[in-house]
């Protein structure tokens, strides 16, 4: 038997491809589907099944294009819904593969339709030798229960404890667990960036499997839910249908200055793509930035929504052909065009630009010493506060941040902080945006105010009003 697992960095997504005897399968495919085709034809296999192991919400997946390059069925749990040709499978039923067993496991929870496959290499042995678990069972965490319109996250927490329970874990402990997420992906808290483990290690090691009753996993899972973005359901309702070719998307064009400020004042969002350290110096007024690396994809969707009529402003034509394509896995289309010769075109053509200083860790420790009348707001995840945050700073997590704008005083300094610097540009674009002036990056975050050794507060010590 063979076996690839693809790993796609910025949405924190696995995928993966088996193969037997010339024929593969392709399981949880992201939307750019030529990797498989190029793998499979590598092999000299011939992809013939797909299965998604449910209705992805944080990305657009590419199981119709896949299928209709290929010929291939899909497979897709009973519960979907689904509205294009499928195969409706439920408990126990199989797929054969040469000499491999792919089969299917019901496990509701994380969604409705949710299924895990067992995977059994019979030219090694009997017995299942790996289990890929969609967003049921992650390495170190397990799926968010509330992406069901139908049901309250107790309900859905309910379902995956008895999933979890019931059948993946009374599996071998040497069965491999293989999920379709590691760790930054927004469908769970607490992700490995291991990207495989075991059933055995997940016993012991998963603090979602300790629990003592089923009542105490439901609370875990639903108490302090980090809030669903926006665009979840939107995606799961594209992937529901099927999303459009790639290929099928019209050529986006490239705008003079003239051309791109006429658009522009007509209501479009400037996604300005290049790093940081390019944004911050020069950039067009009111233009939200998200750099072109890290977890890109999700933030745009969280921020910007599927929905999002953009002009981007990128480094060159290769980052304006890879933000489209990052864009479109996580279902935004609405591109207008982009700035032709980028931000140095502008800046020749008179156009105004704007800039957001950046402040050092020392620089600012030495401020807040002096008792300079300064706001810092955090916007790191609640969980990366309490293990360690800067004393009398606000946290203001960043998807939730244009929302919470009115506890933020406008009329006094404003230094934002995150881990590294790459969320906390993001932040400072939005609230530029939305007329906060006085605004300023921490360079470096929270990693370089702890490499100074300068002083941690902690959720036991934290101050009131965090």
């Amino acid at each position: 038997m063979e076996f690839q697992q693809f790993y796609l960095s910025c949405l924190a997504h696995a995928s993966y491809l088996i193969g037997s005897d010339g024929i593969a399968a392709v399981v949880d495919p992201q939307r750019d589907v030529d990797i498989y085709l190029k793998e499979a034809a590598r092999r000299s296999l011939r992809i013939q099944h797909i299965i998604e192991t449910h209705l992805h919400a944080d990305f657009v997946s590419g199981h119709v294009e896949l299928a209709r390059r290929t010929g291939a069925k899909i497979y897709l749990g009973a519960q979907a819904g689904a509205t294009f040709p499928h195969v409706a499978v439920k408990d126990g039923d199989e797929i054969r593969i040469g000499r491999a067993v792919l089969r299917f496991l019901e496990t509701p929870g994380h969604t409705v339709e949710s299924v895990c496959v067992l995977v059994t290499d019979l030219e090694r042995s009997e017995k299942p030798w790996a289990a890929l678990t969609g967003d049921t069972l992650f390495i170190g965490d397990v799926g968010r229960p509330d992406l069901s319109p139908a049901h309250t996250p107790q309900q859905l927490a309910a379902l995956l404890y008895d999933s979890l329970h019931g059948k993946l874990l009374t599996l071998p402990d040497d069965v491999l667990v293989y999920p379709a997420h590691g760790a930054g992906s927004l469908c769970g808290r607490q992700m490995s960036t291991d990207l495989s483990s075991t059933i055995g290690l997940q016993r012991k090691l998963n603090y979602a499997l300790r629990t003592d009753s089923k009542e105490e996993f439901v609370r875990l899972l639903t108490e302090d839910l980090p809030e669903r973005p926006g665009y979840f359901l939107r995606d799961a309702a594209i992937n529901r249908s099927g999303a459009p070719a790639l290929s099928d998307l019209p050529p986006l064009p490239g705008l003079s200055p003239a051309a791109f400020d006429a658009q522009r004042s007509e209501g479009r969002i400037v996604l300005d793509t290049r790093p940081a350290a390019k944004y911050l110096p020069a950039h067009i007024p009111g233009s939200v930035q998200i750099a072109l690396g890290g977890q890109f994809a999700s933030w745009a969707g969280a921020l910007l929504g599927v929905d999002a009529r953009l002009l981007l402003v990128a480094e060159d034509f290769a980052a304006v052909a890879e933000t489209r394509t990052r864009l479109a896995r996580v279902g935004i289309e609405k591109l207008e065009g982009y700035l032709e010769g980028g931000i140095l075109a502008w800046q020749k053509a008179g156009r105004p630009l704007e800039t957001i200083p950046e402040i050092s860790v020392e620089e600012l420790h030495q401020k807040m010493r002096g008792g300079e009348d300064l706001q810092v707001l955090d916007v790191r995840r609640q969980g990366e506060w309490d293990s360690g945050h800067i004393a009398g700073a606000v946290l203001q997590p960043l998807n939730n941040l244009e929302k919470n704008l009115g506890g933020l005083d406008r009329a006094r300094p404003l230094a934002v902080q995150c881990q590294g610097g790459y969320r906390s540009a993001i932040a400072a674009s939005l609230l530029r945006r939305a007329g906060f002036r006085n605004i300023v990056n921490i360079a470096g975050g929270f990693s370089a105010w702890s490499a100074c050794k300068l002083p941690v507060a902690t959720a036991s010590n934290a101050p009131a009003g965090h």
